[in-house]
């Protein structure tokens, strides 16, 4: 009986948030339709195209598949280009002050800038063209990634540091063993935080620089044929994807990270050390 209950509960939890955000979704769908007159595409339609489409169903010459690959392609290549320069960055910046100094100032200028902001500066440098969607998500994801970095290679203690040269440790292994785990949580923000715009940028500028494909094109294309139903559909496969990097990706790999280098058991041990 008790196992019933907990399973119950454990079921309930879960579901809960599901069917709220449906249930919203549909009393938005019928209110607009009663005030306004006009259709609003409901979970079971957007479902049911969704089903279709995930059955190979040709949508704007190409199937949902080939749309979603595209997306995911751009993505992959924008966020890994940021991260990778962001990276860099953050190891000369964070430990050279000269450097630092110098540098800073433009990248926060950088992240200031909304990701849309970009497109007229990518449209004139490589037209419109995958390599333009691919350049606003590198611009949008290097300040992220890049100003987390830098804050936490500076946030090492330098008395490890100090201690890690006194036992012979090199620079490779300084970095391996110090400069790493203690950047490790605001570099995991910084992660965390780019994907997301990386994510959010990429289907903006596939509506503006799209090349024939993408679910941001997708998107604005169901607007001009009033295919809203469709628009919805890929609105759904981008919300899915992004919580399901958040989710499955993100933040196991958080977790799992941070166990690994026992910071875990260290922030444990302070939150019981300030309660004390």
């Amino acid at each position: 009986m008790k196992f019933a209950r907990a399973w119950a509960v454990r079921l309930w939890r879960v579901a809960a948030p599901w069917l709220f955000g449906l249930g919203l979704w549909q009393a938005i769908a019928l209110m607009v339709s009663a005030v306004r007159g006009i259709p609003f595409p409901s979970p079971w339609q957007v479902a049911q195209v969704l089903w279709d489409m995930a059955l190979g169903m040709i949508f704007l010459e190409h199937s949902l598949y080939h749309h979603l690959g595209m997306s995911l392609q751009r993505w992959a290549e924008g966020f890994g280009l940021g991260l990778g320069a962001g990276l860099v960055y953050a190891l000369a910046a964070g430990g050279s002050e000269g450097v630092r100094r110098v540098t800073m100032p433009t990248v926060e200028v950088i992240q200031v800038i909304p990701g849309l902001a970009w497109i007229p500066v990518a449209i004139l440098l490589f037209g419109l063209n995958h390599t333009a969607t691919v350049t606003i998500i590198v611009l949008t994801t290097f300040p992220a990634v890049a100003i987390a970095g830098v804050m936490g290679v500076r946030s090492v203690d330098q008395r490890y540091l100090r201690a890690g040269r006194m036992c012979g440790a090199g620079p490779l292994a300084l970095f391996a063993t110090v400069s790493l785990p203690c950047a490790l949580p605001h570099l995991l923000s910084g992660l965390r935080i780019g994907m997301g715009a990386a994510w959010r940028v990429l289907v903006a500028a596939e509506m503006v620089v799209g090349s024939g494909d993408g679910l941001g094109y997708a998107i604005i294309q169901s607007r001009w044929t009033m295919d809203y139903v469709s628009a919805f559909a890929c609105i759904a496969v981008i919300a899915i994807l992004g919580l399901g990097m958040e989710r499955l990706v993100l933040m196991p790999l958080e977790r799992r990270t941070l166990a690994r280098w026992g910071m875990v058991a260290a922030a444990g041990t302070a939150s019981g050390a300030e309660a004390a």
